[in-house]
């Protein structure tokens, strides 16, 4: 018995000298205990967890180096690599998550960085149901703050920016030509189908380093990494019909559609201000494969596109007006791949092609050009930790366009050139807290036209003032090379310049957002020329300057009323450039001081319909006079437009749709021509460009056939 008693003491004796205690404090970084944190050796079942005070202890028998893990929820997970002797009377300080859905994100600009980006999104739905924009995510964009509404043009024209600013991407890669051709006073519209792509991000200004060769803003449109369904869809509207199929298979998928628009229908009803002569006709056609790899995902667009029209149209210096006509054939393949190279690299790759010929016709003048650009890019993305990641990569653009113009009275006269450029750029994002976070950049450029070398550097800064509220800066210098009606007479120039200097203020709520964004840009080495249009014996300068100032404010609320959802927007804007043939300085026909969106959507459950309204007002915007003395120094009357649509679900899979633009028919003016001589008086007699037509509307059938079924079919519109 003496030594069965023996053993069992030497038995606890040896246990309780072979268990080690390990012990210590958890605190926050303000020093306040966290309690119910989890404590405990990693690959092990010891451990424990805080009590009110933040203090941990327990036991463990494991010996030698061992990771300690320390673990709750909006902090980042502690790790300790060290001996278990030395786990005692530990005092931790958890860091916060910066990844958690309640940090600070930078987004001053729209274009945000980090996890959590909350851009200024526009979704497929959000497009398609905004009234007025009949179905073109450019119309919608339109309603948003720090755009300026030039109805005539129908191109996005940002914060004092000629539309030209602007360039939009795919996936990444470079659209070189986004939007349809057309002539004066024709708005055009996107190429691109809406429903091809998953959102939509905007940026008026501050623009990420990745991106360049704009002086105003960017686009980034992403195509859907994965449908949700096989489906097939029929289209038929007043003014065309279109088709659409989408097929899944393993770990590929593809999107096919095609689209047929006549607006003869609508003319014959519309009363036109232009005379027709052919009514523009277009046929475009997209795809987009996707295939899945087990750590990527390889993605091929491509689209086809034909349009059409001839036309006369009023000119005060012509009797009989202008003759023009014009066919274009549009080519654009963009292929890309995203994936993952392990230890926290990530790539981001691809190419784009672009083809785009057009047969021109002005009076005894014709016109046939071609330009075939080129786009290939490599970006990498390292995460070192959860507050400091890098993104690097590099970028080529090739380009050639060539052109003949002939004309009865001087001949033929052929211009080209090619415009290549090499990009580097590198940015990284750093997270300080949950609270304060940081966006720093670079972009070099070298331009083999212009053998030009220019370094872009980019900023910016956020600070998390509530729990729903931020402050963000920016800071970016910003380059553009010329456009081709300029490089076809001269490439002895300095590319263009912008830099953007951003305050915003972000408050966003329970399905409640309110965005306040002030703003300033300067414009430095605009090209000016000593004619009235760009030509070949015209003098070229880099003399040009000005700058854009304003205030941006956005507000969209879906929760306070039921089945309400609206958006409200306002900008104002001062700019003034010297550039072009500009005597001096002034603001430019295409900004108004002031303008205002509202748009709602109500969804009317007995009726099974989504009604939409936008209202779009604009300031008077500036026109010359020759009249006077003074340049630039008339205003327009103001514009306004309130346009209407109507969604009806006849079925799971059929709706019916009816949109009207200008539904009160105002008579907006958006600009004056004079004539180029004085009349006997003495004073030049003008004619006012008012819309091709006071109203537009579209009555359209849409049928969906799928396996997948719900009570509201809206989002296959």
């Amino acid at each position: 018995m003496k030594l069965l008693l023996s053993l069992i003491s030497l038995l606890l004796f040896y246990t309780s000298n072979a268990q080690t205690t390990i012990s210590g404090t958890v605190t926050d970084p303000s020093g306040t205990a966290i309690q119910g944190a989890n404590v405990y050796l990693d690959g092990t079942y010891d451990g424990g967890s805080t009590n009110d005070t933040g203090n941990f202890s327990f036991t463990t028998t494991e010996k030698g180096e061992q990771t300690l893990l320390i673990s709750f929820l909006s902090f980042e997970t502690f790790s300790l690599y060290a001996n278990v002797l030395e786990m005692k009377d530990l005092k931790i300080r958890l860091k916060e998550d910066v990844n958690s859905l309640d940090s600070v994100i930078l987004n001053a600009g729209t274009f945000s960085a980090g996890d959590n980006s909350k851009a200024s999104v526009l979704t497929p739905m959000d497009i398609v149901t905004t009234a007025g924009a009949a179905g073109d995510f450019i119309g919608a964009l339109q309603t948003l703050p720090g755009t300026s509404n030039v109805s005539e043009d129908g191109r996005l024209f940002v914060r004092g920016g000629d539309a030209k600013e602007t360039n939009i991407y795919i996936d990444g890669l470079r659209v070189f030509q986004p939007f349809n051709p057309t002539t004066n006073n024709i708005p055009t519209r996107g190429r691109f189908s809406s429903f091809l792509f998953n959102g939509t991000n905007f940026s008026t200004g501050g623009y990420s380093a990745e991106f360049g060769d704009a002086l105003s803003s960017v686009l980034l449109l992403n195509t859907i990494d994965e449908p949700d369904q096989e489906k097939t869809e029929f289209q038929f509207i007043n003014v065309g019909l279109g088709a659409g199929n989408t097929q899944k298979w393993n770990k590929n998928s593809v999107s096919i559609n095609a689209f047929y628009l006549n607006l003869k229908p609508y003319q014959e009803i519309i009363s036109q201000r232009v005379d027709w002569i052919k009514p523009y006709e277009s046929l475009s056609g997209e795809t987009v494969y996707r295939h899945a790899f087990n750590k990527g995902l390889l993605k091929i667009y491509g689209g086809l596109s034909y349009s059409n029209f001839d036309l006369i149209q009023e000119d005060i210096n012509t009797t009989n007006g202008i003759n023009f006509a014009l066919k274009n054939r549009n080519t654009y393949i963009n292929t890309s791949y995203s994936g993952d190279l392990g230890t926290d690299w990530k790539i981001s790759t691809g190419a784009s092609f672009a083809n785009d010929q057009n047969d021109i016709k002005i009076d005894n003048t014709i016109v046939d050009n071609e330009d075939n650009s080129f786009h290939f890019k490599v970006k990498l993305r390292k995460r070192f930790s959860n507050r400091f990641k890098l993104n690097f990569g590099a970028e080529q653009f090739i380009s050639s366009f060539s052109e003949k113009a002939t004309a009865t009275d001087f001949g033929s006269f052929r211009s080209a050139f090619n415009n290549n450029s090499t990009a580097a750029f590198t940015e990284g994002n750093i997270f300080f807290s949950k609270k304060l976070a940081m966006q720093i950049g670079v972009r070099g450029v070298h331009n083999t036209l212009l053998d030009i070398t220019k370094i872009s550097p980019r900023a910016s800064l956020a600070y998390k003032t509530s729990s729903k509220s931020q402050v963000s800066l920016a800071y970016g210098d910003f380059y553009q090379t010329a456009q081709q009606e300029i490089l076809k007479y001269t490439a002895d120039l300095e590319p263009e310049k912008s830099s953007h200097y951003i305050f915003n203020y972000l408050y966003q709520n329970n399905n409640r957002t309110f965005r306040a964004e002030g703003y300033y840009k300067t414009y430095d080495a605009l090209i000016k020329y000593n004619t009235n249009t760009p030509e070949f014996n015209s003098i070229y300068t880099n003399n040009g300057s000005g700058y854009a100032t304003g205030v941006d404010v956005f507000w969209r609320d879906n929760k306070s009323i039921k089945n309400l959802e609206y958006w409200l927007s306002y900008s104002y804007l001062d700019t003034k450039r010297d550039y072009k043939n500009y005597p001096t300085k002034a603001t430019p026909n295409f900004a108004a001081k002031h303008n205002i969106s509202l748009v709602t959507k109500y969804w009317i459950e007995d009726w099974k319909s989504l009604l939409s309204t936008t209202y779009n007002f604009a300031s008077g915007r500036p026109y010359n006079n020759p009249n006077q003395s003074t340049f630039q120094d008339s205003k327009t009357k103001t514009f306004n437009s309130v346009d209407l649509s109507w969604a009806y679900l006849i079925s799971q899979q059929k709706i019916l749709y009816v949109s009207v633009s200008n539904v009160l028919g105002f008579d907006n003016v958006f600009n004056y021509q004079y004539a180029n001589t004085p009349n006997a008086n003495g004073n030049f007699s003008r004619r006012t460009i008012r819309p091709n037509a006071d109203r537009f509307f579209i009555v359209g059938f849409f049928w969906t056939i799928s396996d997948n079924k719900t009570d509201n079919q809206l989002d296959n519109l």
